[in-house]
């Protein structure tokens, strides 16, 4: 069994929020894991912010370029994950990252720094299946899960995806980046329950999750929700309390307080 597996608290009704490293500081990253995981998280995704990122929206794209101000690298996000642990975060952590990153670092040595510093899961968005065989390869050989993607499309890729998923899968909401919406596509229902059909993994649903309706309705087709850019826009909300000392223990309590008004229904 993966550490992946090992470490996830429960496979329905999931919560995995994305934050990126480095944001607001290295340090706070630290303890808003923490606080995630207090606010329920079932896995963290930990995004390393990059400059040509394809699939983010505004408020991802703004939170990676204060992440950048503040030094972050794909090696330093890595190394944020040992001091989480320290801190007392248990449950799964997933890095994210694109594809140009991943082959500049080399993939094995990646996915045996993920494993060293104990990370569970790499997810790439930008690269396709055809081409993620030998991250896969390296991925498995080390004991960290390679998260798929899978958007809506033909019956017979969704299957193909879904067949080799591990960890959980990554399902796209909406064609476009990333990014709060006021209405889910329509057809969101009938190519979750396709996806489902073909998954022996946990199914989790991003891209435009950001109110306390859409995680109700979300989580009556998936397993999980996946939550990015409402996640980021509540840290920035407290932003100027968080980076006081004699603030950040408030801050972070109305970042917990934030998130459970997402969750609670």
């Amino acid at each position: 069994m993966s550490t992946f597996d090992q470490r996830l608290p429960k496979t329905e009704n999931m919560f995995i929020p994305f934050i990126m490293s480095g944001d607001p500081t290295p340090d706070l990253s630290i303890e808003l894991a923490y606080t995630l995981q207090e606010s329920g998280a079932d896995v963290l995704e930990l995004g390393v912010p990059y400059s040509d990122p394809l699939a983010d929206g505004p408020t991802i794209q703004q939170a990676a370029a204060r992440a950048i101000e503040q030094g972050m690298t794909i090696q330093k996000a890595i190394q944020l994950i040992p001091e989480m642990r320290k801190r007392g975060v248990h449950i799964p952590i997933v890095l994210f990252t694109y594809c140009n990153p991943v082959l500049q670092y080399g993939m094995e040595t990646l996915v045996k720094q993920l494993k060293e510093n104990e990370a569970d899961g790499l997810l790439v968005p930008d690269i396709p299946l055809e081409e993620s065989e030998e991250l896969k390869q390296h991925a498995e050989a080390h004991g960290i899960q390679l998260i798929s993607l899978v958007a809506p499309n033909s019956e017979e890729r969704i299957k193909r995806i879904a067949e080799q998923a591990s960890g959980f899968l990554y399902c796209v909401s909406s064609l476009g980046v990333t990014g709060e919406r006021a209405e889910m596509n329509p057809n969101i229902s009938s190519f979750l329950e396709q996806v489902k059909r073909h998954s022996s993994v946990p199914v989790a649903v991003g891209f435009g999750i950001s109110t306390n309706d859409q995680v109700r309705l979300m989580h009556e087709y998936a397993d999980g929700v996946i939550v990015g850019s409402k996640i980021i826009k509540i840290i920035e909300g407290e932003q100027s309390a968080l980076l006081k000392e004699e603030t950040k223990v408030e801050g972070l309590q109305r970042v917990k307080g934030k998130i459970s008004q997402l969750l609670n229904y």
